[in-house]
This record gives C-alpha cells, structure tokens and sequence, in this order.
C-alpha cells in the first residue's frame, strides 16, 4: 500500500484529501505545518506528498527544496497545493523540486489522476534506484577484485612500489612485476582506451594472459616479442574496437642491464645519481604503435645500464595530463621535475608523488586513470 503524506495548514483539507485518497485504498498521513511534514517524511518516508504553498512556519518551497535535497526522500513524488497559477510562480516551484501542482479549488478527478500518475513515477524512480544500487556494489566487487590481482610491494633484492587510482570504479589501467626466473624480473604496464568497465576486461585480459605466460610461443625475456604477440592476440577489430599502450622491461639482476619495449605508451623515467649536483635522468621510449591498431605493427628493444642508488618510473598518462586549478593542463615535464626533486630524499618518493598529484588536481577525482610504477635499485 501506498503511503501518502499531507502537508496543509487548513484542517478542512486535511480532511477532504484524507479521506478522498483512502477510499482510493492509500494510506495518508497529516501534518499542519512545514516543520511537522518534514519531520513525518523524515519518519515515515511517503512515495507521495501533498503540500499546500502557502503555510506557516515553512512554507511549500521551502518544504519541497528540502525533500529533494535529501537522498533518502527524493523519489518521493512532491505536489505543491496551490492557489498561484501564473507562469513565474509555476517555474519558482519547478525550481525548488516540485514534480507537479494541483490548483486551487480542488477538482476530484484531477486529482485522484495525478496522484495516480505521480505515484507510477514514483515507483519507476525507486526501481531504478534499486538497480542503480545494485549496479554500484557489484562495481565496487569488480573494483575490489580488480585491485587483488595488482601485485604486492616487493622489498627484496630491490623494492617495487605502486599506486592505482582509477579515475571512475573501473578503470583500464593495469600493472605487474614478477620473476621470470631467480634473475630476471619482468615488469609492465598498460593503458587501456577508455574508462570503466569496457577498458578494464582487456587489461584483466592481458594481466592473465602474461601472468600465466598462455602464449607458448613468446619469448617472455624479450620485451618486443611479448608486445608483437599481444599485438597478434588484440587486435582491435575483435576487441570492441580497444587498443592499449603499454611499456614492458626485463631486468636482469647480474648485469643490472634493463631491456625495455613499448607501444605509443609513455616513456619510464630513470633517475640516477647519489646527491642533486649529479643526478641523471634517461627516458626509456622505443618506438612503437598502441597494441591492437595495426597487424603489422614493428616493436623494437632498447637496452640500458642501471646505476645504484636509481629510481625508475612507469606510468599511465593520467599521472601528468591533469588540469590545474588556472584550468591549464599539466605535463611530462612538470612530472619529471618532481620525480628529480624527490631524488634524494629518505621518505618514499612515490607517496611524497601521489601527494603532490593529488593537491595539484582541481577536481574531487581526476580525470584519467592514474597508476605509477616506482622501481628502487639500492
């Protein structure tokens, strides 16, 4: 049964609606005044309310901008009772919330009509909230999985640490590091085009894919390999049309040599040196088009030397295309300049990073999925 409320300060209409709509089979309650409808709304929860404009205390506006400002009374179908019948008057009410007017002297058929139409509305806002509900806690779960497939911080014999902030629930960044063998180490990371849900299934995808090592015919050791095979198994045209960058290297412990490969995506950053007068930085890039464009696409490999006491970095784009609070967008340079400046400090350098970004957005969430690799050679 459905539960109406009537806010009116004439007891004659009180009644008159009260008794109209129960022989309609609803249940009704009353109220005198603003105050006391807010409070019994607040109890009760009506899917209907009938508000007189004109009252003490609160008046019909005020009554109705409170209910639709409150989550948990906002489907509730909102009636202004009025005597106003002007245009202006009309929009005020539109604009505090009111989903329609009944004009006084009150016509029964109207009405009953009304509420009729009102209460379908409702019932269609509260099914559609439900799903709304259920769709936001399965994303959360898919969220959640998502975050414990990412791998652990490593701490020994180097240390590995990593940050994912996707910029809905879902997002179509992924990363992982993990021995190939006691002396090499593989490490990547991908961006997939788009956001949410449809960006994050072909990152799964790849995460799975390489994790598990499913491709027999890949040379795993040989970055440029692994990119041409997945470049072999994504293509776009059978991939919901997405394409992914991605970089992936190969380190190997005994020589420190880093073997690296990538695919339109943006190059690591390596920071060298033990005090800020020597520091060197490299940006680690092949060229190479995104995974799933092109069939034929060529990757090559490149080769570098890692030093003591180096930081390396892999990121998504999402961690230096962020607009600033002038609404100017930041950039590569401005990133690599902080990761300079963080060099030599004894804190961890990507939460000092992560920080940083984060006060740097000018938004509640940013605009791009963010994810950051930092990789410590001691």
């Amino acid at each position: 049964m459905f539960q109406i409320l009537v806010i009116d300060d004439d007891s004659t209409i009180q009644i008159f609606l009260k008794r109209l709509l129960e022989k309609q089979g609803y249940e009704v309650i009353t109220a005198s005044d603003g105050e006391e409808g807010i409070a019994k709304a607040i109890a009760t929860h009506p899917a209907l309310i009938i508000c007189d404009w004109i009252m003490p205390v609160l008046n019909g506006l005020e009554v109705c901008n409170y209910i639709k400002t409150d989550p948990n009374l906002s489907t509730s179908f909102f009636i202004l009772l009025t005597s106003l019948d002007s245009v202006s008057d009309r929009v005020k009410g539109l604009d505090a919330g009111a989903d329609d007017f009944i004009t006084k002297p009150i016509e029964q058929n109207e009405l009953k009509a009304r509420v009729r139409a009102g209460l379908r509305l409702h019932q269609l806002s509260r099914d559609l909230q439900i799903q709304k509900q259920l769709l936001e806690t399965e994303l959360a779960q898919a969220a959640e999985y998502v975050r414990s497939l990412l791998p652990l911080p490593i701490t020994e014999p180097l240390h590995i640490n990593s940050c994912f902030i996707p910029s809905r629930q879902l997002g179509g960044d992924c990363f992982d590091y993990y021995w190939l063998d006691d002396d090499y180490l593989a490490v990547y990371l991908l961006d997939t085009a788009g956001h949410g849900l449809k960006a994050t299934l072909p990152s799964i995808s790849v995460l799975n894919l390489l994790r598990s090592r499913a491709l027999k015919s890949l040379n795993y050791y040989q970055p440029s390999d692994v990119l041409r095979g997945l470049n072999e198994t994504f293509q776009m045209n059978y991939q919901n049309d997405k394409y992914f960058t991605i970089w992936y290297g190969v380190y190997h412990r005994i020589t420190q040599q880093l073997v690296y490969a990538s695919a339109g995506h943006p190059p690591a950053v390596l920071v060298s040196g033990k005090s800020p007068k020597n520091t060197e930085v490299q940006l680690l890039r092949t060229p190479g088009m995104p995974v799933g464009m092109f069939p034929e696409a060529k990757y090559v490999d490149a080769c570098c030397q890692i030093e003591k006491f180096s930081n390396l970095y892999i990121f998504s784009d999402g961690a230096y295309e962020i607009t600033k609070a002038d609404g100017t967008l930041w950039s590569l340079d401005g990133l690599i300049q902080i990761l300079v400046s963080l060099q030599n400090t004894l804190d961890c350098p990507l939460e000092q990073v992560l920080n940083y970004l984060i006060a740097l957005n000018s938004k509640e969430t940013f605009d791009d999925d963010l994810s950051i690799l930092q990789i410590q050679f001691d």
